[in-house]
């Protein structure tokens, strides 16, 4: 963490799952202060109060902010003395973006805007943004305005020398508020029927530790404008369903197909094929480096690029499948999955 040593680090929507996880990670490492902007005094309070009794002796590196992305006065409040900045401020939830998708353009794109901005006019040294793999062929409001946030990042990197700005782009982090595993296993314990939406749909999926992990790769190893992508496995929802029935006592005789929901694919997608002519292959990540052409198009009439790289598409149809067992495998290391067993078996 020597990166990090009398830092101060601000993350945007910092009392979300991501949020949690930077601090269970940073806290207790020479890091000097970690900000949280957000704007639920709610969930700073909890947030507050949970680190107090957990990290009593580091908590006080917590500093809490309240404000929204929307809204730029109160970014720039917190941007004072900032020397990096995970930006997870997001409407993430795929059917409400595609009710109110005005609001997912003024959080997920006017927001980041707002975002770098201030940023750039602080003198931030860094700043990594948070995509998602819905920002790939987008076909819904969330992914659309995730997929401008991208062009946004990529467009503010060029504006800049002093602040460096990249993006990661992952796929669903289990059990990340507002996911499908914590719904599941409500509905095994109170007996419902476990919904799902179509079997046969695949997921990349990811734990909180491996999306930390990759915003701290993009932090270390990104160029200015690059989207950099973790090569995750995937499996279906079957698979994952099954998964989690068998952990927590499920009868998957129980699991009921609801159909999929309003904007949802079938499968998802990190890397697109139009990304693949100039993509890198990092080994356990994929590089999509910044477009450093002007706007004098005219010279490209008669001159152009003819090499293009082999790389395909990268998606969850294509990546590693995993099998119900590797599933529950990867799901059973988690410590929130522990944390509900524990509580199972004290029941």
């Amino acid at each position: 963490m020597s990166l990090f040593t009398n830092k101060t680090l601000l993350i945007t929507g910092g009392t979300g799952s991501f949020g949690n996880a930077v601090l269970n990670r940073f806290l207790k490492t020479d890091i000097g202060e970690i900000r949280i902007f957000s704007r639920d005094e709610k969930k700073q309070d909890d947030m507050r109060h949970e680190f107090q009794v957990k990290m009593p002796e580091v908590a006080d590196k917590i500093k809490f902010y309240i404000g929204d992305v929307r809204d730029i006065a109160s970014v720039k409040n917190a941007m004072h003395g900032v020397d990096y900045i995970f930006h997870a401020a997001a409407l993430k939830q795929v059917p409400s973006c595609e009710f109110f998708p005005i609001e997912a353009v003024k959080t997920n794109v006017l927001g980041t805007e707002n975002v770098l901005t201030a940023a750039i006019e602080a003198g931030v040294k860094n700043v990594v943004c948070l995509s998602t793999d819905k920002a790939a062929y987008p076909v819904n409001a969330m992914g659309t305005s995730k997929a401008m946030m991208e062009k946004v990042v990529v467009a503010k990197a060029r504006t800049t020398d002093k602040t460096k700005i990249c993006c990661t782009r992952y796929g669903n982090v289990m059990c990340s508020r507002g996911s499908v595993i914590p719904l599941w296993i409500q509905q095994i314990q109170s007996g419902s029927p476990i919904t799902l939406t179509d079997p046969a749909m695949t997921r990349f999926i990811m734990s909180l530790d491996e999306a930390v992990d990759l915003v701290l790769f993009a932090f270390e190893n990104g160029e200015p404008g690059d989207i950099l992508v973790q090569k995750a496995p995937a499996c279906t929802i079957q698979t994952q369903a099954e998964a989690v029935c068998e952990l927590f006592g499920g009868n998957k005789k129980d699991i009921k197909v609801i159909g999929i929901r309003h904007g949802e694919k079938m499968y998802e997608t990190l890397l697109t094929n139009e990304e693949c002519a100039n993509a890198e292959d990092m080994g356990n990540f994929y590089r999509v480096p910044c477009d450093k052409r002007g706007l004098n198009y005219d010279k490209y009439f008669n001159k152009g690029d003819t090499e293009r790289n082999t790389l395909t598409e990268f998606n969850s149809n294509n990546t590693k499948l995993l099998t119900v067992e590797e599933t529950k495998a990867k799901i059973a290391s988690l410590q929130y999955i522990q944390d509900e067993l524990n509580k199972d078996t004290k029941r």
